[in-house]
């Protein structure tokens, strides 16, 4: 059981890749009104999915390229494994213990004539920039013919595309634990555990042709640990902390932002019983 609230920041580093693609605009990367980058919640849950899965844990979300019970759906997953004839406090009960994501995160059940809101005790936000960044395009080509030419016509083997990335960017990820929730889903200090390794490895086994191997980057990860179930301090407070070089100097390095935390801030919240651990990812 949960006694203490935890808060979260985690840094990331972005070189020369497509950090979360945004598919209603030609898989450029996310960005908001104003330029700066953004990573969907859901994709960094995606990732926290993935590596608790490489730790060996039961997951119901998932990725198709990841599926290890040979079940092609959530409905078919859940109804393998928890069957159609329970009550929806059965229901919700057996998943909270099966899925380590469902006890972290929630899950909305729509299955087998149900309707049930599972409400997780880990929230992460949507990632952004500290800076706006900027999106290079690269026109490719292949070198092969995708199609078989039909008849006597020759295809051109030279088909064009386009590939768009980051050069370089630094985001920020804000997460919380709530322990009230934690409570109803059964989230323990073991699976608080599981996340914290995840956050710390986060693109361990995620290389793509948009995210090649350390183009990204887990830098920094601030661990706060308020001494009541409450908090000390609000979720809103802790944002606040970080503290960075924001002048309009252009940066290349995550080193140029001179990151870190507002101590006298920091200081005063320990006195009200804050705690924090600060490590770097792998």
């Amino acid at each position: 059981m949960l006694n203490n609230k935890i808060d979260f920041i985690v840094t990331v580093t972005v070189n020369n890749a497509n950090p979360n693609g945004d598919p209603l605009a030609g898989n450029m990367p996310r960005t908001d009104s104003k330029g700066f980058g953004e990573i969907s919640d859901v994709c960094i849950k995606r990732k926290i999915r993935n590596r608790m899965q490489d730790q060996g844990y039961s997951i119901f979300v998932q990725s198709r390229d990841r599926i290890d019970d040979e079940k092609n759906s959530l409905e078919e997953r859940y109804t393998d494994a928890i069957g159609a004839k329970v009550t929806d406090e059965a229901a919700e009960k057996e998943a909270n213990e099966k899925w380590l994501d469902v006890r972290s995160f929630g899950q909305v059940i729509t299955y087998n004539s149900k309707s049930i809101g599972i409400r997780g005790p880990v929230s992460i936000g949507i990632a952004k920039s500290l800076d706006p960044i900027e999106i290079t395009s690269m026109q490719i080509t292949r070198s092969t013919n995708g199609m078989k030419p039909k008849g006597d016509k020759t295809r051109s083997s030279d088909t064009m595309g386009t590939k768009h990335f980051v050069e370089f960017g630094t985001y920020i990820i804000y997460g919380a634990v709530n322990c009230f929730y934690a409570e109803k889903t059964g989230f323990s200090k073991k699976d608080l555990a599981v996340i914290k390794e995840s956050l710390r490895t986060l693109f361990i086994n995620d290389s793509s042709s948009a995210r090649p191997e350390g183009s990204m980057e887990v830098k920094d990860i601030y661990w706060f640990t308020h001494s009541s179930k409450i908090g000390d301090v609000s979720s809103a407070k802790i944002k606040s902390l970080i503290s960075y070089n924001s002048d309009n100097s252009m940066k290349s390095t995550y080193e140029d932002y001179a990151m870190g935390l507002n101590e006298e801030k920091l200081n005063e919240y320990k006195q009200l019983g804050l705690q924090v651990e600060h490590f770097a990812g792998i």
